[in-house]
């Protein structure tokens, strides 16, 4: 990802590195100088360790090339956070979902959102402190396949555990083609959730670039039981 601060650049300031880890369990993130970009192979290589940082950071998209939609709904929201949390709000590039503008990655535990409004980005910057995850803005977390994402959502849907380090999948299982059984952890409860995935096709512009009819993919429940 290619991120900067909202506002201008100075370019007399050093370029940063950014090295994150967003295994379950495993979160952490490296800060570091970044000379020349050759020296990301040092970094890749771990002959540069950076220096650890336990903040976490919002990365909010604004690549209106892509999609303006992501520029006119973001920038915004990368105002509204960088007010709150000078340090740790960046602008982004192109990360997906034009159609959930305004995107927001939180790091380092890859949970991303869609639809903030400026209203409400502090809010999700403030639960996610918390140890909360905001589940009506939740797109779902890169630390995890769309099938165990879907099942957290349902899990969420149904009263379970917000906590963000709950919810883990403990097994996952391919039943068909597009059918799915997953199993879930928080706590001493453990869930059984089995789903399936569709693409449907709407006849409705999804991104200010897009054009009708579109397709999207759609996860449907159809079973959600406590083992």
């Amino acid at each position: 990802m290619l991120i900067r601060r909202f506002g201008r650049v100075d370019r007399g300031v050093p370029r940063k590195w950014g090295l994150v880890d967003c295994r379950p369990g495993r979160e952490s993130m490296r800060w570091g100088e970044l000379p020349s970009d050759e020296h990301l192979l040092d970094v890749l290589a771990g002959t540069d360790p950076g220096e650890p940082s336990d903040e976490p950071i919002y990365l909010v998209c604004t690549h209106g090339r892509h999609d303006a939609c992501c520029a006119v709904r973001g920038r915004p929201v990368a105002a509204a956070l960088t007010a709150a949390y000078p340090e740790r709000t960046w602008e982004c590039s192109h990360i997906g979902g034009d159609r959930f503008a305004a995107n927001v990655v939180v790091l380092p535990h890859s949970l991303f959102y869609g639809h903030v409004s400026v209203a409400r980005a502090v809010e999700l910057a403030k639960h996610h402190d918390e140890g909360l995850v905001v589940p009506d803005l939740l797109r779902g977390s890169g630390a995890f396949i769309p099938p165990v994402q879907a099942a957290q959502h349902y899990a969420r849907t149904a009263g379970h555990s917000l906590a963000v380090n709950e919810l883990l999948p403990k097994a996952v299982r391919q039943l068909h083609t597009d059918h799915w059984q997953v199993d879930l952890t928080t706590g001493t409860t453990q869930l059984r959730i089995e789903l399936s995935v569709h693409l449907d096709t709407i006849d409705v512009r999804l991104t200010c670039a897009g054009r009708a009819p579109a397709q999207l993919r759609r996860f449907q429940l159809h079973t959600l039981t406590t083992t």
